[in-house]
């Protein structure tokens, strides 16, 4: 029967007993999604359970883009193993900002691009998101704003600022993406980033740039001239 437990599997071919002797970083993610699925399904041992996810969702990347909803529906994980993997997930995207010596930096609209745009370009609605920033431009963290067609009243400088300073940032990096995915501005993103803009002068939080995210492409509102 080919329905087995992770312990079930020979011993060569346990990741768990692979990780204690080898260590982490020599598994693949197969194995490494296999020991947070645990067993497998009638028909699959929890290695070609893991290695069949990977290949419908698109890889690690694409399970970092699903929601849960959207995860609980691939056959083979349910519930309780879809909140397994998206807690992992968050966890390694927050140690990441958590861990000084692996903080991403930021020297240009392409970097920023670079960091988001393969969660950011999937999205079926707006999300408008704040990256913050410390002096030599180490990104300390994305905090999301508001979810759907942007407007100054979900968008509020308070909710922009309030994490900035108490991550006692020193610039911000506005993010927001376009579901059409043509990253031109419209009207309301010159709009709102002009209001955030002032409001920046006030609390003394530079605002770095706007980045706006397509389909493979962005638009650096620093590059247009609109941020200065």
């Amino acid at each position: 029967m080919n329905y087995r437990r992770l312990k079930d599997l020979p011993e060569d071919l346990q990741p768990r007993e692979r990780m204690h002797q080898l260590g982490p970083e020599v598994l693949s993610n197969k194995e490494l999604l296999a020991i947070l699925l645990r067993v497998g399904v009638q028909g699959e041992n929890v290695l070609d359970l893991a290695e069949r996810i990977l290949v419908e969702c698109g890889g690690i990347s694409g399970l970092a883009r699903m929601s849960l909803p959207e995860l609980e529906q691939v056959r083979g994980i349910g519930p309780a193993k879809a909140a397994q993997v998206k807690a992992a997930l968050e966890l390694g995207k927050r140690s990441v900002c958590a861990n000084p010596a692996v903080r991403p930096v930021i020297n240009s609209p392409a970097d920023v691009a670079d960091l988001v745009m393969e969660e950011m370009r999937f999205l079926d609605r707006e999300h408008f998101r704040v990256m913050y920033l410390n002096t030599r431009n180490n990104v300390l963290g994305i905090s999301p704003i508001s979810i759907g067609s942007l407007n100054s009243s979900i968008v509020h400088p308070r909710e922009c600022f309030k994490e900035a300073i108490r991550r006692n940032a020193n610039t911000i990096i506005l993010l927001h993406n376009h579901p059409s995915g043509d990253p031109s501005p419209s009207r309301e993103d010159l709009e709102i980033t002009k209001r955030l803009v002032e409001g920046s002068k006030i609390l003394g939080i530079d605002i770095l740039d706007h980045v706006i995210i397509g389909d493979k492409r962005y638009v650096s509102l620093k590059e247009q001239g609109i941020i200065t």
